[in-house]
Order: structure tokens, then C-alpha cells, then sequence
């Protein structure tokens, strides 16, 4: 009778060169049944070799070794290396095996150095005739990488400056004319080039109801232009700036005083107004300003600081608007404009030469 159950019994090997390769007497069994290598009996079937001859327990199974050539296990060993480096590259994937792999297929893409001569005439064709001034900095910034010694970068370096500046990229502008003062202060275009960096400042002045920082840069940019450069072809643009910058915040001191009368706040108010009147008197707005102090101080009731204020404006802008208006505001109170030689308001006037 035929079992169909693994047998019990004794292990045996066969060499394969230096390996031994292992399976289950499963293997055995299933291939005795399939190709009629080896019959099953009632018996328990068991190998021998020689006297010595061993039983397993029948609940285990038996394992036997069968031949593998050196060929086909030389091939196992190579599959089971290429898949363990396999396995082992997967959780790799997002952590730069992309980059990795990139390098191997990346195109060699070998670096051509350009003379400086044609790189700058590039950056000049694409500035005046393309008036792409983004392509044109880019041309001008190649010069000074290829050729960061020469005259050419030099040239390109301020060329830069001028093109961001053009393109409306004032904070790039503001870099490449910046390094240009500073790598070449002795040349005949660092005036320009400091010219350029208060441009951009200047071009960046918001209006008065927002901070003023831009304009407070803008005016110590202006004026290291006419300090270092007194005598160049910018320093009078540049004094021409100042005065439109300064007016500038003199306009932002006059909002937030008009907001502090409207609030009543007179004393806030009069701090703002004399802001105008000792650092910008030679801006439009010193005329409101002396009117405004004459109006917060009747107010309060300091009505010799509101006369002389009145005087002051009518001695200094006699045709003002201003003046009548603080005119009539001191005669409504039955008094007269007069002048207290004392008052901060005339000293301040008379140290400007305009009391």
C-alpha cells in the first residue's frame, strides 16, 4: 500500500563542488510521484549510507540534498545579490537616488569660456536694441565671472548696476553699484555709480501715508553724492533730489500733526508742526506748519507763541494764504501778530537767516 505522507529517515548530501545545497524530502516525494523516480510503500522508506543510519521523528520532515551544478549555482548567487541591492535601493528612492542616477545620465556639459569683449557688446545689444534689461544683467554679470579681473568687468559691474536700474530692479541696482563704489572707489564713474544707488532709493518714495524709510535713505544716499562728489556732473541733480525728498517727509510730519489736531491733541500735534518748521524750512510745507502752530497754541491758550508764530509767517510769506488765515485767527482773539525774540520759533527762523 502507498503512503502519500513524507517519510521519516536518514539525511544525505551530494557534493556540488565546495556547496551542499539543502531541500525537504518534500521535493523528494513530489518528484518520485510525479516522474517515477523513487516508489512509495507501505513501508517507511529510509536511505542508507554504509552501517550508519539515523531516524528522525516521524513528525518532522525529512531533508535531503540533491545535486546543483556549479553553473546554475553561481547564477542563484547573482540573482540573490542583484535582488538584495534591489530591496535595499527601494526605501532610497526619495532620498536622492534620483540625483544619483541623474549624474550617470547627465549630459557632459563642459564649460566654454567666452571672451569679455563680445559678452559685454551682448549685454550692450540686448539693452539698447532688445531692451530685455533682465538678459542684458545677466550678459554684464557672465563678464564679471569669466573675467573678474579685467577692465571689462569693471565696465560691466557699473553696466549692471545701470541695467537692473533700467529694468526697474532697484534693489539689484542698488547691490551692483554698491560693489562697484566699493571695489573702485577712485574711479571716474564712482560717482555715477553712487548717483545710481540714491536713484533707487529716490524712484521708491511712497506717498505720505506710509513709512518713510525709502525717502530718509534716499536723502543720506542724495547727500553722500554731493559730500564725496561735490563738484561732478550728478551733484547737482542730486542736491535738486534732496529738496523733493526732503519735502517729502515735511509732508508725511504735516499728515500725522493735522490727524493729531483733528483729535484734539495739541500737544502732539505741536511737536509734528515744529519737526517742519526746525528741519524743513525751506519746504513748502513751513508756511502750513507756522499757521498750524498759531492754531494749536491759541487752542491751548500760549497766546505768545500763537502771535509770534503769526508773525513769523507774515515777516517770512507775507503773500501766504497761510498768513491770513493765522491773521485772522490772532485778531478773533483781539490780538495782534508780535514777535517774541525769544521764542523758539524766532530763534529758529533767525539761525536759518530767514527771521
Amino acid at each position: 500500500m502507498t503512503h502519500g505522507r513524507l517519510n521519516p529517515g536518514e539525511l544525505r548530501t551530494y557534493p556540488v563542488g565546495n556547496d551542499r545545497f539543502l531541500v525537504t524530502s518534500a521535493w523528494s516525494h513530489w518528484q518520485g510521484a510525479t516522474d517515477n523516480l523513487a516508489s512509495m510503500t507501505g513501508q517507511d522508506r529510509f536511505i542508507s549510507q554504509g552501517d550508519e543510519s539515523q531516524f528522525m521523528s516521524a513528525q518532522r520532515m525529512t531533508r535531503e540534498y540533491f545535486p546543483v551544478s556549479p553553473r546554475a549555482s553561481i547564477t542563484v548567487r547573482r540573482l540573490a545579490q542583484a535582488a538584495a541591492f534591489f530591496i535595499l535601493a527601494l526605501p532610497l528612492g526619495g532620498c536622492g537616488t534620483g540625483a544619483l542616477w541623474d549624474k550617470f545620465i547627465a549630459k557632459d556639459d563642459t564649460f566654454v569660456e567666452e571672451p569679455a569683449d563680445k559678452l559685454y557688446n551682448e549685454g550692450l545689444y540686448l539693452m539698447n536694441e532688445k531692451k530685455d534689461m533682465k538678459a542684458a544683467t545677466k550678459k554684464f554679470e557672465e563678464v564679471d565671472r569669466q573675467h573678474p579681473y579685467s577692465d571689462w568687468a569693471r565696465k560691466s559691474l557699473l553696466m549692471s548696476a545701470y541695467a537692473s536700474y533700467q529694468g526697474g530692479d532697484y534693489d539689484g541696482c542698488i547691490g551692483a553699484a554698491t560693489r562697484y563704489v566699493t571695489l573702485h572707489p577712485g574711479s571716474p564713474d564712482a560717482a555715477y555709480a553712487q548717483y545710481l544707488i540714491a536713484a533707487s532709493h529716490y524712484d521708491q518714495i511712497p506717498d505720505i501715508s506710509r513709512d518713510q524709510g525709502r525717502t530718509e535713505k534716499a536723502v543720506a544716499a542724495l547727500e553722500e553724492v554731493v559730500r564725496k562728489y561735490p563738484t561732478s556732473e550728478y551733484a547737482a541733480s542730486a542736491k535738486a533730489k534732496i529738496e523733493g525728498a526732503r519735502d517729502q517727509l515735511a509732508g508725511k510730519e504735516m499728515n500725522v500733526g493735522r490727524y493729531y489736531m483733528q483729535k484734539r491733541d495739541y500737544t502732539a500735534a505741536i511737536n509734528r508742526f515744529k519737526s517742519v518748521v526746525t528741519q524743513y524750512q525751506t519746504t513748502r510745507h513751513v508756511e502750513e506748519a507756522l499757521f498750524r502752530l498759531t492754531e494749536a497754541y491759541m487752542a491751548i491758550g500760549i497766546v505768545g507763541e500763537a502771535q509770534t508764530a503769526a508773525a513769523v509767517l507774515g515777516h517770512n510769506f507775507p503773500d501766504s494764504r497761510w498768513y491770513k488765515d493765522a491773521y485772522n485767527l490772532v485778531k478773533s482773539g483781539g490780538l495782534e501778530p508780535s514777535e517774541n525774540q525769544g521764542s523758539w520759533i524766532s530763534r529758529t527762523f533767525k539761525k536759518m537767516g530767514l527771521g
